[in-house]
């Protein structure tokens, strides 16, 4: 069975779209702050901290490549969802009308592998796929991606991998970098040289630009590829 390799962005909701109460717990923190300035400051950080949690953020994309074929979708949100379409070699870019059908389509995709491969994923894109998609009704096919952490299926997080699943904390020999920096060590083309990162896309939803948004999330997924291949070819069995 082939092996999946996806990423998501996300990027926060509306600040409207929470009520007071939930606004004053979100930045509890925040008004405790006598300083009005350092108070504002204090606010502005865990408002851009949003996008990292599936209550206060949505999917705006999810790459998803076949580790042996390097054939893909891309599905993502564009309000000009009709005019998006395209195909990068043998990756389909598929806009979506919302969230919902952005995430019907992922499962849909997802029932036919058996094993995925993520960056961070177990952290981040597995609990947010699971968690928005309980949020908005849609049904999970793969329930057990988060299963047995010191295991690498049916799911192999390279972020655990290459850290040896934290053996050496933050400053050891395993400490954990992102991953633009193991790419650029490896000899793998960064991401992020096309000057885009993820702290971009609550700006980039702002400005329209979900179509680029699509073309980034897809270069994590192939450099995750290429990282995935160096990891199972030289250390991949190492305790």
């Amino acid at each position: 069975m082939a092996t999946l390799v996806f990423d998501i962005e996300t990027s926060a909701l509306p600040l409207e779209t929470f009520d007071e109460a939930q606004q004053e717990y979100l930045f509890r923190e925040a008004n405790k702050l006598e300083d009005g300035p350092a108070r504002e400051h204090r606010r502005g950080e865990i408002h851009q901290q949003f996008s990292l949690w599936p209550f206060t953020a949505q999917i705006l994309c999810v790459a998803m490549l076949n580790s042996e074929s390097a054939r893909g979708q891309v599905l993502f949100v564009a309000e000009d969802f009709e005019a998006e379409a395209g195909e990068i070699g043998p990756v389909e870019f598929v806009p979506c009308v919302d969230e919902v059908e952005l995430l019907t389509a992922f499962w849909d995709v997802a029932q036919h592998y058996e094993s995925i491969v993520t960056f961070n994923g177990r952290g981040f894109d597995v609990p947010f796929l699971y968690l928005r998609s309980a949020l908005l009704n849609v049904p999970v096919t793969r329930k057990n991606w988060l299963g047995y952490r010191y295991a690498t299926e049916p799911h192999c997080d390279l972020a655990e991998q290459l850290t040896f699943y934290g053996v050496s904390g933050r400053e050891g020999a395993a400490r954990r970098f992102n991953l633009d920096f193991y790419c650029k060590a490896f000899g793998i083309e960064s991401p992020k040289s096309q000057g885009v990162s993820g702290v971009d896309m609550n700006q980039m939803v702002a400005d329209g630009r979900q179509r680029e948004i699509a073309e980034y999330c897809l270069r994590d997924v192939r450099a995750t590829v290429l990282l995935y291949k160096i990891w199972k070819e030289r250390l991949a069995g190492v305790k």
